[in-house]
């Protein structure tokens, strides 16, 4: 069953990362870039998540206390 509604801000917000990775099905990839095409918002979000994703990349490991790390990973970990 395919779904061709438009994507909403709320579930674009829930697809970024997916999107990021790659991971998207071609219809929801397809709906996601119509979204983003309309929305200024969730295009300002999406470039955001880019540049969150881009900084903290250059963090070293060694850079952050092994408590503050656990913290981070928790938070994120069930990210979607």
């Amino acid at each position: 069953m395919t779904d061709s509604r438009p994507l909403n801000c709320n579930e674009l917000v829930e697809l970024v990362t997916d999107y990021l990775d790659g991971t998207l099905d071609l219809e929801t990839r397809a709906r996601f870039d119509e979204h983003l095409m309309g929305c200024e918002g969730c295009d300002n979000y999406l470039q955001q998540f880019r540049t969150t994703v881009a900084t903290l990349g250059k963090v070293p490991e060694d850079a952050l206390e092994p408590a503050f790390r656990d913290k981070l990973l928790d938070a994120f970990r069930g990210w979607h």
